[in-house]
């Protein structure tokens, strides 16, 4: 059994908000690049909602997030899934990040956006109650998941979701 390793936040200290997936698919784990399938839409949303052209490198959608306030990164550090769906998670496998370190070198953050149910399921399960007070009293809000596998919404339907990141920049 082959274990997943995620990837380190793309984050700076006056980081203002995070988003949270659960775990890296395979295309992003293969690629090295958070949400590098071409059907997600976490990407053109973000490029939408930060008012920036689909022809950015990865690198300058990652300075673009950073120039905004936002963080990136998974809730879950390791898993072992067989493919890329949340639902395929061997939950006795996972090891989640470290968030009260994270909150704690990151105090500007004010509020947490979860990609899906399930990074929101994770964090509350494993993670939330780690955090002191303060952290657990930030502002948790679950977005509709930009996976190409969640396909109930439309993508014009999920940006306008979306949308209320802006009130946190």
């Amino acid at each position: 059994m082959s274990t997943n390793h995620g990837f380190p936040p793309i984050a700076a200290p006056d980081t203002k908000i995070l988003i949270l997936g659960s775990m890296p698919g395979q295309k992003s784990l293969v690629e090295n690049q958070y949400y590098a399938h071409p059907r997600n839409s976490f990407w053109p949303i973000m490029l939408k909602l930060l008012k920036a052209g689909n022809e950015l490198t990865y690198d300058e959608r990652k300075t673009l997030l950073l120039k905004n306030n936002i963080a990136l990164w998974d809730v879950l550090k390791s898993c072992y899934r067989e493919g890329s769906l949340d639902s395929d998670i061997d939950q006795s496998t996972i090891e989640t990040n470290d968030f009260k370190e994270f909150f704690s070198k990151h105090k500007h953050v004010n509020a947490v956006f979860f990609n899906g149910a399930k990074a929101e399921q994770l964090f509350k399960k494993n993670s939330l109650k780690t955090l002191d007070q303060a952290q657990q009293n930030l502002s948790f809000f679950r977005l509709p998941s930009t996976s190409p596998a969640h396909a109930a919404l439309t993508f014009e339907q999920k940006l306008l979701q979306w949308e209320v990141i802006k009130r946190f920049l």
